[in-house]
This record gives C-alpha cells, sequence and structure tokens, in this order.
C-alpha cells in the first residue's frame, strides 16, 4: 500500500538535516509542513533549508508564496494532497515534514467543519482585539476554552481571534468542534517524532537564534518591517525585532525574547504531538534506526 512518512518535531530539533537522510535513501522529494517557511521573504527568520538542502533533496512549500499571500490549513491539505496523489505514481512511499500541527493534522486527518462567524460577531471581536490587545484576548481564551489555551501559539493572532470568535458565537469550546471524524486517506500513514532533552533542545534554541542573527535576521525583517501588519509577519522572531524597531525594547532584549519565545513554542509544539500515540519517538540522530522503522512499517 502506498505510504506517507510524516516527520515531525518541535522548532530546532534537526528536523531538516534528519529529513533530508531519510530522503536521499528512498530517493524521494520532501513536502514541507510549516506555516512560515512556505514565505519567499523570510528564509533566516524561519530556518528554511537552505538553497544547497533543497538541491540535495527537491522540497515542497519552501518560499513559494510571497507574505502578502493568503495560505490557511484547509488550502495546504488538498494542495499536498494532489502533490501526493502525483508522486505515488513514482514511488510507493512519500514524505512529509514540519512543525506546523494544524497543517499536518489538516494532512493526515483533514480538517474539522468550523461554524461560520457571523459579522456581529466578528466585529465585536475585532474592536476588543483593537482596544484592549492579544494579550487579554489570550486571557480571555484560557477562560473560555484552556484546553486550546494550552497548545494554540498564542503568538498567532489569527488562531486566538477564530477561537473567541467560535467560543462566543456558539456558547461551546472552540475544542468542541476539533473533534470530529477523522476523515480516511486512500494510504498509510507512518509518524516518526524527533525529540531531544529538554535541556538541549534550549540550548540549540538560543544557538539558533544568535546565528540568525549573525547570518542577517535583523536586515530580513527591516525588509519587511513596512508590511508588519500581516498575518504572515506575526510570528516569533520578527514581531520581536519590529518592537525593537519602534524603539520599545533595545537589541539585546529583543534576541532574549525571540529566544524565550521559541522556547515557548517548542513547549506548546510538544505537548500537541505528545497527544498523538500514533508517533513513533526517536533521536534526530537516529536514521539508521528510523529507516529500519519506515522500511519494517510500510
Amino acid at each position: 500500500m502506498k505510504t506517507l512518512v510524516v516527520v515531525v518535531g518541535p522548532t530546532g530539533v534537526g528536523k531538516t538535516e534528519t529529513c533530508l537522510g531519510i530522503a536521499e535513501h528512498f530517493n524521494i522529494p520532501i513536502i514541507n509542513a510549516d506555516s512560515r517557511q512556505i514565505y519567499a521573504e523570510l528564509p533566516i527568520g524561519t530556518a528554511a533549508p537552505t538553497i544547497s538542502q533543497q538541491r540535495r533533496v527537491k522540497h515542497f512549500f519552501v518560499g513559494n508564496l510571497h507574505i502578502e499571500d493568503y495560505y490557511n490549513a484547509s488550502m495546504f491539505e488538498n494542495d499536498v494532497l494532489n502533490i501526493i496523489k502525483h508522486l505515488f505514481e513514482e514511488s510507493d512511499i512519500a514524505m512529509m515534514s514540519g512543525g506546523s500541527m494544524m497543517y499536518i493534522d489538516a494532512v493526515c486527518d483533514g480538517i474539522d467543519e468550523i461554524p461560520t462567524i457571523d459579522e456581529r460577531t466578528r466585529l465585536m471581536i475585532k474592536k476588543k482585539y483593537e482596544s484592549d490587545g492579544l494579550d487579554v484576548l489570550c486571557k480571555e481564551l484560557k477562560v473560555l476554552d484552556p484546553e486550546y489555551y494550552d497548545i494554540v501559539d498564542l503568538n498567532n493572532t489569527r488562531r486566538v481571534i477564530h477561537a473567541i470568535e467560535i467560543c462566543t458565537m456558539t456558547g461551546k469550546t472552540y475544542t468542541s468542534f476539533r473533534s470530529n471524524v477523522k476523515k480516511q486517506r486512500p494510504f498509510n500513514i507512518i509518524k516518526v517524532g524527533l525529540e531531544r532533552s529538554r535541556e538541549r533542545m534550549y540550548e540549540r534554541i538560543n544557538a539558533r537564534v544568535l546565528t540568525m542573527i549573525e547570518e542577517g535576521l535583523i536586515k530580513e525583517a527591516k525588509r519587511v518591517y513596512s508590511k508588519r501588519t500581516l498575518n504572515s509577519l506575526n510570528t516569533v522572531g520578527y514581531k520581536e525585532l519590529f518592537e525593537y524597531f519602534d524603539g520599545i525594547i533595545n537589541k539585546e532584549e529583543a534576541i532574549r525574547r525571540i529566544q524565550s519565545n521559541t522556547r515557548r513554542y517548542c513547549r506548546k509544539q510538544l505537548t500537541w504531538f505528545h497527544h498523538d500515540d500514533k508517533i513513533k519517538w526517536f533521536a534526530p540522530s537516529d536514521i539508521e534506526e528510523i529507516i529500519k522503522y519506515i522500511t519494517l512499517m510500510i
């Protein structure tokens, strides 16, 4: 049976190099499941695969859109399923890798049917956001839907607002609408998780942020600063530097906050992934063991 191998793990764990090794072994491309690496303007801050890495293995969904383009998990689901259909014409195995939880779940399980928000609710929550800010909305979400609060990226304004809109309009938790029956896929799915000790993860994250700064993250952020209100730029690494450009914080504090917020996002990812008992966990360096596991399961 045709098989999709899904490699997941938190930011900074080392997915890229591990997946390159797996892809080279099976001679297959990599479907990238990262909701920010799709934007061509953000290669440094999103730690997108480099040109050299993309030459080693073909990647889908890396720098294929621009920050002004609208894109969501549902669109990703449809696009990936179409690509997988063609890949399976050439091979019995395909691979997807990334850390964007909603994108991965969309492909593996399908998107839940969420109620459409009425205009009255949308305007009400929009005004609340404009007057009170994101932090207040996050606190409200914690009360309305603590389960979703524990796993959502609290820096993602759109997702926080949408969850509160659902809670406000329906009187139910957003989580309750994310429990629908999973869609059946016409292919087998094998899930591999990459994990390190928390101490080592934090060390890697802190070091990687410093490397990004050295590689030109500040210049990259300045190039997109004029478009800072776009949802695509409401992400760790850019919003902190925007505050630095605004004179709200200094450079050192911006870097510290990027490191701290990245570590927080890492914890959110692990919480999400550990809810999935179908994931088989490995150290990123165990490429041979991972390949043996995949070979055994397909």
